[in-house]
């Protein structure tokens, strides 16, 4: 693939998502602590990301290194701003930055979002139905 190409493809890819994290490995298995690190703190906010291996090809894994000129991966960006590695990503976290950071962008509260819309209804549906009587406790009758 040409440079030019590659490029190209990073910025599809970016372009595609609201979040995508180039790592080695994937969020199910991720290949290295960095890239592990910042799986974690997306899953512990809650975030929905999609993850480019770069070990699965090394024009991408050169590519995306020329195409934000940070040296290292993991990369993430967010809405197609790079945000950095797993170092900025982890002080941010720990300062407290980064969940503000991502509601701004608008990536957090989509996924709030569909957490209210999806199980808040089944919690009412529960006590709520015409008819529903909770269970009698062991050993009283009814």
């Amino acid at each position: 693939m040409t440079d030019q190409a590659v490029l190209d493809e990073i910025k599809a890819t970016i372009d595609a998502h609201d979040v995508v994290l180039f790592m080695k490995g994937d969020k199910r298995l991720p290949q290295c602590g960095f890239s592990g690190l910042v799986v974690q703190v997306l899953n512990h906010l809650g975030v929905e990301y999609h993850t480019v291996n770069v070990l699965a090809d090394a024009d991408i894994r050169q590519g995306v290194k020329d195409f934000s000129n940070w040296p290292t991966v993991p990369q993430l960006y967010v809405k197609g701003e790079f945000v950095g590695g797993s170092d900025i990503v982890r002080e941010m976290f720990e300062q407290g930055e980064l969940k503000p950071f991502l509601a701004e962008k608008g990536v957090l509260e989509t996924v709030l979002r569909a957490a209210r819309s999806t199980s808040a209804p089944r919690i009412r549906e529960a006590g709520g139905r015409r008819g529903y009587s909770p269970p009698t406790p062991c050993g009283v009758q009814a």
